[in-house]
């Protein structure tokens, strides 16, 4: 069961509009509705707020600001982990970025409540802002640690020596803009007061920390909060925390004693729930003649809100991916007065291979060199600044057979010297690495009576196939048909899991299934080989086989259902989890990654410039698949993303306000089908037992590893032009095309 492409068990329920997500909850008593008002400068200070012609509005029953929020509890930094920390809103008058929440409207529908909106008069003393990447970038500062706790610098050998002794170099800038997540599923919530207690149906990744960070920031005891949260319309990190307007239901319906419903809108999501950092990256490669690098120094700078650091694990990527004697990488931070960075999907992994997998082809042009082949000869035999082996590393395989699959030797050697017609054609390629990691989570395995199992954890779906490949391994471990598994997630009242996110979800809760299924397992053959009315009694029960709802040991079988229904009729349970990837030895020993391979054509219209994606393809090597329909399916979401990232996505700052100019899908460009023709995703046959039990490792973010990359080497081989500030756009290709033969 486990490795089949079973077809998602949530599938029936999403199609026919059964899945119910957060906002479309009703609870048990009419809702009222909250609309967030922002405030329309990025740096200043509330001089004055009128809320009276918005509280005598139709159907307004609050209005909520600075001057009649409830306290709440500060944002902790003692807490490791920021999505589990408070989150306050409406503290003060002070304005720390352009559409902070200055006020909630809460009335009796939503048109009521935006209307109302719209009533409330602010005033503002304006302050000068920082929102100038560019101009502030000097002023950037060193940070303790990157995301993920990660060191922010690393050195290895002697850099400088090694670089001015390298026989060819190349030493670039790469720019990457402010990126957002934007799922299809806005973030909504619907929070009802029950006594004491509050449900909360909401949409987020986590539901520990959704709990935690609510109860904090409300000061109350988290088993006063209950999150509820069986389907997910997206994430890619943007709801790995929950955001204002949570917290702002939170209090509204504490406050009015009622439930209250709040969705953000698709414009107020660019300035309230965090974005990609935008980044200035310079990659140095230092080497021989014969393409091996003697020194790789990987610097970057990005923006932090300066109340809410965030430090990208930009750099970190290239302290694994390549041999090279001698190394450096370093993270420094610019405070600028807008909203707070955050994980956007491959959070570090995305921006850096962009940059380093940029330059890799720059070094490949510089020596005349096939850019698979320069790849291939830096393959390091251990991790070259940890000093530790590889538990599973197959990126040379990776390279070998997505050259082959591609067609590379079909690419021109020389750039723009292909053409169909008016469009110039290239080739590109880039290689594709991501850390695995591995979080506590802790799953139920109950079998009832009827032969039937159900799993409980509060583990989330977030679109990417959790419900199926639960199913799957508590098939296979407990020897049923998929129709006799039932899973339930999503709630707060469930064992506690890392949820969905980081790559992390599908490894750290099978692996949990398995164990709990192997418990069960035991529970089972003890009680079945105690009774003696059981054709199993006395049996050895190393020889047992859990296969099509029974046990069989040797020739004696009985079904599970008699075993259960005759000795443990309540039904039977047990727990299975993982611990926290720093309490398991293997992730001290070895380096843990996944690994990939891409390659991609392009066309440029001579004339015009205009980029045509024509295909991709990408081959990983991620260990063990649990299920090869719905791992695919993640990976080529993830290269499509890469290819966005290359481009088209780019959220521009007004420098005179802070506000994202273009924020809503209309101009915050993402690609739709027609930008995507061909892309395919194959996965190589692996096992790494390093990383789990299962040898399984996460797939949902080393498909945008490196994808960009690919694209954006296309493109300088079609034209011979290297665009190094992303996304390339026309205007950045076509003053340097090379001029059409007539």
């Amino acid at each position: 069961m486990i490795g089949q492409s079973l077809n998602r068990v949530d599938g029936p329920l999403k199609v026919t509009g059964r899945a119910t997500y957060a906002y479309e909850h009703w609870g048990a008593d009419q809702p009222l509705y909250g609309f967030i008002v922002g405030a329309t400068i990025g740096k200043g200070r509330i001089t004055r707020i009128d809320t009276e012609s918005a509280e005598r509005a139709p159907g307004v029953h609050l209005v909520m600001t600075h001057l009649n929020a409830p306290v709440q509890g500060p944002r902790d930094e003692s807490i490791p982990f920021e999505y589990w920390r408070a989150q306050p809103v409406l503290t003060s008058p002070d304005v720390h970025h352009y559409g902070e929440p200055v006020a909630l409207v809460v009335a009796a529908s939503f048109e009521q409540a935006r209307a109302a909106a719209d009533l409330v008069d602010v005033e503002y003393t304006d302050e000068r802002g920082r929102f100038d990447f560019a101009a502030h970038e000097a002023e950037a500062y060193i940070p303790k640690e990157v995301n993920a706790g990660l060191a922010t610098d690393t050195a290895v050998g002697d850099f400088d020596a090694g670089f001015a002794g390298a026989a060819v170099r190349v030493d670039q800038h790469y720019t990457t803009p402010y990126e957002f997540s934007m799922p299809m599923e806005p973030n909504a919530c619907l929070v009802e007061p029950r006594g004491e207690d509050l449900v909360v149906h909401v949409s987020c990744q986590i539901v520990d920390a959704a709990r935690a960070s609510i109860a904090n920031t409300l000061r109350i005891d988290p088993v006063r909060i209950h999150i509820v949260v069986p389907f997910v319309g997206g994430g890619f990190g943007s709801k790995l925390g929950i955001h204002c307007e949570t917290i702002l239901a939170a209090l509204a319906a504490r406050t009015l004693r009622q439930p209250i419903k709040v969705a953000l809108t698709r414009q107020q999501i660019f300035h309230l729930v965090g974005m990609r950092p935008t980044s200035s990256q310079r990659v140095r490669l230092g080497a021989a003649r014969d393409g091996r690098l003697a020194a790789i120094a990987h610097d970057v700078t990005m923006h932090t809100n300066p109340d809410m650091e965030f430090a990208e694990q930009t750099a970190a990527t290239t302290r694994s991916l390549y041999a090279a004697p001698h190394r450096l990488t370093s993270h420094r931070l610019t405070p600028l007065d807008l909203p707070r960075g955050a994980d956007v999907r491959a959070p570090g992994e995305a921006p850096g291979l962009l940059a380093v997998e940029s330059a890799m082809d720059e070094l490949a042009d510089a020596l005349g060199m096939d850019p698979v082949e320069l790849r291939i000869r830096n393959e390091p035999t251990v991790d070259p600044e940890r000093d530790v082996p590889y538990s599973d590393r197959h990126l040379v395989d990776c390279l070998r057979e997505g050259a082959r699959r591609f067609g590379w030797e079909r690419r021109p050697a020389t750039p723009a010297s292909a053409r169909e017609g008016r469009w110039l054609v290239g080739y590109g390629m880039s290689a594709a690495i991501r850390g695995h990691f591995q979080g506590p989570t802790a799953v139920r395995v109950r079998l009832e009576a009827d032969g039937t199992a159900v799993v409980q954890t509060d583990m989330t779906d977030i679109g990417t196939g959790t419900y199926t490949i639960l199913t799957q391994v508590a098939a296979a471990g407990l020897g049923l048909p998929p129709d006799r598994v039932r899973i339930e997630l999503g709630r707060s009242e469930f064992p506690t899991s890392w949820g969905s996110g980081g790559s992390w979800g599908a490894a750290n809760s099978c692996t949990a299934v398995h164990r709990a299924c192997a418990a069960l397992r035991e529970k089972l053959l003890h009680a079945a080989r105690g009774d003696t009315r059981s054709p199993l009694h006395g049996l050895d029960p190393a020889d047992a086989v859990f296969s099509d709802g029974n046990v069989r040991i040797n020739g004696a079988s009985e079904t599970l259902s008699e075993v259960v229904a005759r000795n443990l009729p309540e039904g039977v349970e047990a727990a299975g989890e993982t611990r926290f990837m720093g309490d398991e030895p293997n992730y001290a020993a070895y380096s843990i990654n996944t690994y990939g391979a891409h390659f991609a054509e392009v066309g440029v219209d001579a004339d015009t410039a205009e980029i045509r994606l024509r295909r991709m393809l990408g081959v990983f090597s991620v260990g063990r698949v649990l299920n090869p329909k719905t791992a695919r399916s993640q990976l080529i979401g993830g290269m499509i993303w890469g290819a966005g990232a290359a481009l088209e996505e780019e959220a521009v700052v007004d420098p005179r306000s802070g506000a994202f100019v273009n924020r809503d899908l209309a101009q915050y460009l993402v690609p739709v089908h027609a930008d995507i023709p061909d892309v395919d995703a194959v996965v190589l046959e692996g096992y790494d037992d390093k990383a789990n039990v299962l040898g399984a490792k996460g797939i949902g973010e080393v498909g945008i590893c490196g994808s960009g990359a690919a694209v954006a080497n296309a493109v300088f081989n079609a034209t011979g032009i290297r665009v190094r500030d992303f996304p390339i756009t026309i205007e950045k290709v076509l003053p340097g095309l090379p001029p059409m033969d007539t």
